[in-house]
């Protein structure tokens, strides 16, 4: 199996967000470690991502949320280093109002499909991103998209615990990558 790397947008992911509650429980998952949430640099988060990615024996399966899907596609612009997959969770929309003043550096994001196979997971009330813009971005990227209903910016404030069907997709996506 595909050595898994978690990525947490800003602020990091607290204790009762799916990404922790995942790392909890399954040893393959390894988070990436930039050196400030609060603060992202996007050159730093890039390096973070790359020594991440250079630690796996084969790989890795990406597992972003929010901020760092945007990292995702600016990383892939750049690097060359191998990745089996991204799964997208929350892709905000860095032109919406509520774009985080100091996420402004990820800004403008890469518009070219990504060159590896990727999943976004959307909401329907997500509001760091509409469908609208989160579509766009799918067809962008050449992602294929889920739409899993109102759950708001799918983080700890959403009340999904673990997320039993964030876990679900994953492992479909993962199944679905060549070995």
């Amino acid at each position: 199996m595909h050595d898994i790397i978690t990525l947490p947008g800003l602020g990091g992911s607290g204790d009762t967000h799916w990404q922790t509650l995942w790392e909890r429980t399954e040893p393959r998952l390894t988070r990436f470690q930039p050196a400030s949430w609060d603060r992202p640099d996007l050159d730093d988060w890039e390096q973070a991502l790359e020594r991440a990615v250079a630690r796996c024996a084969r790989p890795p399966v990406l597992v972003a949320h929010s901020l760092a899907c945007l990292l995702v596609a600016h990383w892939a612009a750049r690097s060359a280093s191998a990745i089996a997959g991204a799964f997208l969770v929350a892709v905000p929309d860095p032109d919406g109002d509520n774009f985080p003043a100091e996420a402004m550096a990820f800004k403008p994001v890469p518009d070219r499909a990504l060159r590896f196979a990727s999943l976004i997971i959307a909401s329907t009330n997500d509001p760091y991103g509409t469908l609208d813009v989160t579509q766009r971005q799918a067809r962008d990227w050449r992602s294929g998209l889920i739409v899993a209903g109102a759950l708001g910016h799918i983080n700890a404030a959403s009340g999904l615990g673990d997320w039993p069907q964030g876990r679900a997709l994953l492992e479909a996506f993962r199944a679905g990558l060549p070995r």
